[in-house]
This record gives structure tokens, sequence and C-alpha cells, in this order.
């Protein structure tokens, strides 16, 4: 078994307690639900997004939830219905949202001011697309001195034409999306669970 550049460079292979993270939810939205930019396996995502957000309540840590914008009409219209946040994870009245454009939430945003506004270290991240919004968040994140834990069943992808004309499949795209993020950006854990309080 190969090892990751994580491993070979002295990195931290467990995450941290749930109690000294930050959680961040990035694009739960409608757009992932229906339609045209329906997730693999979206609905379970969710389920296990809104159990990771109901254990960060519980423990009273910090939740950020991120919403991307590509303005009114659009797939990502947020003042509408499929731009808006799935109700299961819906933020409370005293988590803040994040609206982004970039597939990097922290890319023209506030969202590292409010993460030093609290002390943030170590964050918990879930959510969509994981080829590309939580890949490149978590990417962002790792390259400002943020310590990332993606939650693998809580984030979902979709197929894509691959270079040679063969579709690759949403199972395969996840797969290698989570491995290499593991290899150096992130700790990734399987579930909820499997972080300590």
């Amino acid at each position: 078994m190969s090892e990751t550049l994580r491993a070979l460079s002295g990195l931290p292979l467990e995450p941290v307690s749930l109690a000294d993270s930050t959680l961040i939810l990035i694009d739960c939205q409608n757009t992932y639900t229906e339609g045209v930019m329906e997730l693999d396996g979206v609905q379970a995502a969710l389920d296990e997004a809104a159990t990771l957000l109901e254990r960060a309540r519980t423990a009273g840590i910090p939740v950020i939830h991120i919403q991307h914008s590509d303005g009114p009409g659009s797939l990502y219209d947020i003042d509408g219905h499929t731009g808006a946040i799935e109700a299961r994870v819906a933020p409370r009245a005293d988590e803040p949202v994040v609206v982004k454009s970039y597939p990097n939430s922290f890319v023209q945003t506030d969202l590292e001011d409010k993460l030093k506004a609290i002390g943030a270290t170590n964050l918990v991240l879930a959510g969509f697309m994981t080829h590309m919004c939580v890949n490149s968040t978590a990417r962002g994140a790792f390259n400002l001195g943020y310590a990332p834990t993606v939650v693998a069943s809580a984030t979902a992808t979709r197929a894509l034409p691959g270079v040679s004309g063969a579709e690759v499949p949403a199972a395969a795209l996840q797969s290698a999306s989570l491995a290499a993020l593991s290899d150096l950006f992130a700790v990734v854990v399987p579930g909820p669970g499997t972080i300590p309080d």
C-alpha cells in the first residue's frame, strides 16, 4: 500500500476533536437535489450532513454555511428555490452564511475574516460537489494554514465526461477526489461518527 504525502511529511492523519473545530457546510443547495445537476447519492449525503450539523450544534461549536450564487434565474439563484440551502441543513439565525461566486470559498468572500474572528484553526468540511467546491475549499484552507477534515459520506458528486470521451462515473470521481485530498490537503474521514467529540 502506497503512503500519502501527509504521512511522508509527518502531518496529522487523524481528525482533531469536534469540540476544537469549526463546521463549514459547502453549497448544500437544492441545485444538487434535482434536475440537470442532481448528484449521485445526494440524499444520503444530505442526511449525513444533517447528522454532522446536529452534532456540531450539540457541541456548541461554530457553524458556517457556504452558498454559491450565479445570479437571478441561474441554477444557483440564492433568492429562488434552486439556490436555496436544503431544509435539512438550513442555517439557524445565529449561523452565518457566506455567499461565494468561485469554487474556493475563500476567494472574494469574508470567510477567512470570520474564521480569524473566532480563532478557528481546525475545519470540518462537508457538502457539494466533492470534485469542485469541497476540493477547492479544502485546498484553499490548507494553503492558508488551516487544518481541514473532510467528511466523505457528507459529500457527493456527479459523472463527468472524460478526456478520452468515455464518461467518468460519479463513484470513480468521488473516490479519486477524496483520495487526492487525503494525499496532502486534508484528513478524510468516512463519516460523522469517525470524528471524536
